[in-house]
């Protein structure tokens, strides 16, 4: 994993902070109510051109369906981000959003651990946590 500089963690931030609070009042005005939109991690590269985004859906079952209506307003969001940050940046880094599933990953974890999903007893789940 590469090294982030002061100037990638300080527009990282930036933009999460402003992202959470345009993509929340996006999906409350768009009539979605009880669905939490956190953004969890915002990676920029080196020459700042590309902001890459995770974002956490609360509940998880609306995550790709929201994540899609995200990625086809990119430009919408991408043109808010770049008002509400004309004073700090120069450019506005193209956005690529992604979903977080580190809680889902976890959540699994702790099931193995409690027993709760035993891949012994089940072979099934096997298949499912080998890696290619």
């Amino acid at each position: 994993m590469e090294e982030l500089t002061q100037r990638q963690k300080k527009i990282g931030g930036l933009l999460q902070k402003d992202l959470a609070d345009i993509l929340q009042k996006a999906a409350t005005d768009g009539g979605l109510r009880g669905v939490i939109i956190s953004v969890s991690k915002v990676n920029v590269t080196t020459d700042l051109s590309v902001a890459k985004v995770y974002l956490s859906v609360f509940p998880n079952k609306e995550g790709q369906a929201l994540l899609d209506g995200i990625r086809s307003n990119t430009p919408l969001i991408r043109h808010e981000m770049a008002q509400r940050t004309k004073n700090q940046l120069r450019r506005m880094p193209n956005l690529e959003f992604f979903i977080d599933d580190s809680l889902e990953y976890i959540d699994g974890i702790e099931k193995s651990l409690k027993g709760e999903e035993n891949p012994i007893k089940d072979e099934d789940l096997l298949g499912r946590r080998k890696k290619s």
